[in-house]
């Protein structure tokens, strides 16, 4: 098994250099609360909100890996990053991070929801109290966090921007992921609905949704015991990367998307059309 401070380090590596596609300025004076912005690709998207001049505040359960994700942001692009240990099921410390949160900037423009349960099982393994916790994290999650910014920061103050980490396993379907694709499926039928009722408010509620991402610790789980070309069959024939998701998140995040609203901002290579593993392949190598 991989040494646990490995893994750790993987998860909170910095991008080694960043061209920008956008002007570096491009969200200056804009503060940003994410949620599962200690590791992954969450802590990429913090980093590279930061590098575009974003204050930001990242928020999970661990706030020892919170603490060291934000000191090195704060290091490296010079912006101010405050971390917030908070569960996204447990409504009262959702609304005590936030009261916290306006404490340190009276104000918040961009919420990403990036908070993710996941694990591999067939749905006939699947414990009703596994699927529960996917759904509690992944769709209620991100509905608790939704209201609570909506009526404290965005609907009487000009609006602002929720952009939610969605995948694409509902669209095909995928072996061993009928929870987590279900989690992911209604965070998009809410987005809908939000962006209805809240537009009128000047908020925009979109979604990204990332397909197989190369340095993340869920493709590491599975991908190192797949066939490595796997990714050969996608149109782009690549995997994709967490900088290439946070830019996509930064461009809902900006002006440059002022008119878009209740859509999902498929990150994938094209790789949902060509479909996942078969499901034999990834039952020989998963040991499921």
């Amino acid at each position: 098994m991989e040494d646990i401070s490995a893994a750790l380090e993987r998860d909170l590596a910095c991008l080694d250099e960043y061209d920008y596609f956008f002007r570096p300025d491009l969200l200056s004076g804009k503060v940003a609360f994410i949620t599962g912005g200690g590791s992954g690709i969450g802590f990429t998207i913090a980093e590279v909100f930061m590098r575009h001049q974003c204050s930001t505040i990242i928020v999970g359960r661990k706030f020892e890996r919170l603490s060291k994700a934000a000191k090195k942001l704060e290091i490296l692009t010079g912006q101010r990053c405050v971390p917030l240990k908070m569960d996204v099921r447990k409504v009262k410390e959702v609304e005590t991070a936030l009261d916290k949160a306006l404490e340190h900037f009276s104000q918040i423009d961009v919420l990403v929801n990036g908070a993710a349960g996941n694990f591999l099982c067939p749905a006939s393994k699947l414990s009703y109290n596994g699927i529960k916790t996917v759904i509690d994290i992944d769709t209620l999650g991100t509905f608790n966090l939704s209201k609570a910014v909506f009526n404290k920061c965005f609907k009487n103050n000009g609006g602002g921007s929720i952009i939610n980490i969605t995948a694409t396993l509902h669209y095909n379907g995928c072996p061993y992921q009928c929870h987590a694709g279900c989690a992911k499926a209604a965070i998009e039928a809410m987005m809908r609905h939000l962006a209805v009722e809240w537009g009128p408010h000047g908020v925009r509620v979109n979604c990204v949704a990332p397909g197989p991402v190369a340095d993340t610790e869920g493709l590491y789980r599975l991908g190192k015991n797949l066939n490595p070309n796997f990714a050969k069959k996608f149109p782009l024939q690549r995997l994709g990367t967490r900088r290439e998701i946070a830019d996509a998140t930064v461009f809902l995040a900006s002006g440059a998307s002022a008119l878009i609203t209740a859509n999902t901002l498929v990150v994938d290579g094209g790789s949902w059309m060509a479909g996942f593993p078969p499901l034999t392949e990834m039952k020989a190598h998963s040991k499921l």
